[in-house]
């Protein structure tokens, strides 16, 4: 052994312990706040302790969350999409404007589908073919596909026929149907992520672009499939709302933007890409949910409320990035 190596070893850190390396991970500080949620939310009120009244107050926030889920693979891969919430309303704003005219309702549906498909393929385009940064782009096609949803609807709703609304009374084993889909969506997206040769390159791409392109992989593309997914997906949450409310105007999940990048953010993905799991985005839409129901519940304003919001997006991106600087050492 040269002395270079036995100097090496000599100062080469002894690993963690695997208890230490669990308690420091993003995920353990979200199920942490999550319980401490729970148990003052249970001061508020009794119905924090009762799982119906929980699953029910999820059912509102359920469409955000199925969009975090995939937000959080896109944050990964190095980009961001702030687009995700105006691409809800324009795509049911198309549905619910095809079925009133008279189209028939499948027809409709798939208009809704196309048109989330065409607003990921053009995210994808500024962002992709022309090098623009997404958070740039994202934020022009937010005010643009908000804006397009405006002059379809005007400011009048859509009404949806009655047999398309309700999606949130719809119970499987005793679980609202909006969040048995998030639960499945978030199982085969951890499933994607941590165990597939295609979440993998995720998570490459966004720890250093250039040395993934070196190493075989087609970052463009892969990158490209995830702004189309996270376009469909949204218009599916679109519809989702559109069934949940009964109705569409142009400003259906205004600021919802914020609220999933939140739930990305409080799960511990991390903003530059590279870090971040599946597992964090549920943990941290059900911490948003406990959140949010409590502040409504203590009569918080939602003036307020949004400050509190704005202030955990903050202590979240700053505790990931603190966690993230120790591991690393």
């Amino acid at each position: 052994m040269s002395s270079e190596t036995a100097a090496g070893a000599r100062d080469a850190a002894p690993p963690r312990p695997r208890w230490q390396v669990l308690l420091i991970r993003p995920e353990s500080m979200t199920f942490v706040l999550l319980v401490l949620g729970i148990f003052a939310g249970s001061l508020l009120s009794p119905f924090f302790l009762d799982i119906s009244y929980i699953l029910r107050s999820f059912t509102l926030y359920a469409e955000f969350a199925i969009v975090a889920l995939v937000l959080t693979m896109v944050i990964i891969a190095g980009e961001i999409d702030l687009s995700p919430a105006a691409n809800m309303a324009l795509a049911a704003c198309l549905f619910a404007w095809a079925q009133a005219s008279g189209v028939p309702m499948p027809l409709a549906i798939g208009i809704g589908l196309a048109a989330g498909l065409v607003m990921g393929a053009i995210n994808g385009f500024f962002v992709i073919a022309l090098q623009l940064p997404s958070i740039i782009v994202t934020i022009g096609t937010l005010t643009l596909y908000r804006g397009l949803a405006q002059v379809i609807a005007g400011d009048k709703s859509i009404r949806v026929p009655e047999w398309f609304i309700g999606i949130d009374k719809q119970m499987v084993l005793g679980v609202p149907l909006p969040v048995l889909l998030f639960v499945l969506l978030a199982i085969a997206l951890g499933i994607v992520l941590s165990s597939t040769v295609f979440g993998r390159q995720i998570y490459q791409i966004g720890t250093n672009e250039v040395a993934a392109r070196h190493a075989g992989i087609r970052s463009a593309r892969i990158k490209l499939l995830l702004f189309l997914f996270i376009g469909v997906v949204a218009a599916i949450a679109g519809m989702m709302t559109a069934s949940r409310l009964g109705s569409v105007r142009y400003d259906l999940g205004l600021g919802g933007e914020l609220q999933m990048v939140l739930m990305a953010m409080l799960g511990g993905t991390y903003i530059f890409g590279g870090r971040g799991t599946i597992l964090g985005t549920f943990l941290a839409a059900w911490l948003l949910v406990i959140v949010s129901t409590g502040m409504i519940v203590a009569n918080v304003l939602p003036a307020v409320q949004l400050v509190v919001l704005g202030g955990l997006l903050i202590v979240s991106i700053v505790a990931t990035n603190f966690i993230y600087s120790r591991t690393q050492r």
